[in-house]
């Protein structure tokens, strides 16, 4: 079992990253960072696929995550990774109860963390045709 969960999106890789930007804010979450591998690469001279990490969270959640384990500030905010890996783009994330399991945590204080799976979810669902 690999320690990410990943779906695959039916948009290009800029509009799937646009779209969970559009979804976290959304949420109520904050962006704290996004990195891009891809260009970062490209400013050395090399190339990858498109790559991009966005980083975010909400202090209401992980907090508490915190508070009961203080390692675990070591795996938040949380992570949403993009990337294209051929003719697909991944959207790939840590499983939230690999999370609980490694600091000793209960389901109900990781519970926050399951946004993960339902921002993601809401970010590649197809769009309803424009009427």
């Amino acid at each position: 079992m690999s320690d990410l969960e990943t779906r695959v999106s039916p948009y290009g890789h800029a509009e799937t990253v646009r779209r969970l930007e559009r979804e976290i804010g959304g949420r109520g979450a904050t962006i704290y960072g996004r990195v891009d591998h891809a260009a970062n690469a490209a400013s050395v001279g090399l190339q990858m696929p498109p790559t991009v990490v966005l980083i975010f969270g909400n202090p209401r959640g992980g907090t508490a995550i915190m508070l009961s384990a203080p390692a675990a500030a070591y795996d938040m905010p949380v992570r949403v990774l993009v990337r294209e890996a051929g003719p697909e783009v991944l959207v790939e994330w840590r499983r939230p109860e690999l999370l609980a399991a490694a600091f000793g945590l209960d389901a109900e204080t990781v519970a926050p963390l399951q946004v993960l799976k339902a921002v993601v979810e809401a970010a590649i669902a197809p769009s309803a045709p424009a009427t």
